[in-house]
């Protein structure tokens, strides 16, 4: 009567259940290669460096304000 003797609803899919596992244990399977350095690269230095020079060039140069009550439209 507490159950635990019926069949399980759903069937599983061994080709995903293997996804889940190395997915899990992904750290156990890693190696450092070209490619894994090259992504890690662009990731951890590049797209970060990018974004820096880019907020350093145009600091100060545009004004995001909007126009507020009282404010005259010739000054925007």
């Amino acid at each position: 009567m507490a159950g635990g003797h019926h069949r399980e609803v759903l069937h599983q899919d061994p080709a995903y259940i293997k996804y889940a596992y190395l997915n899990t244990h992904r750290y156990k399977y890693f190696r450092w290669n070209a490619y894994t350095a090259k992504i890690s690269f662009i990731y951890a230095i590049l797209i970060p460096g990018a974004l820096m020079t880019l907020a350093y060039k145009t600091e100060g140069k545009y004004t995001l304000r909007g126009k507020r009550r009282g404010d005259i439209p010739q000054d925007f």
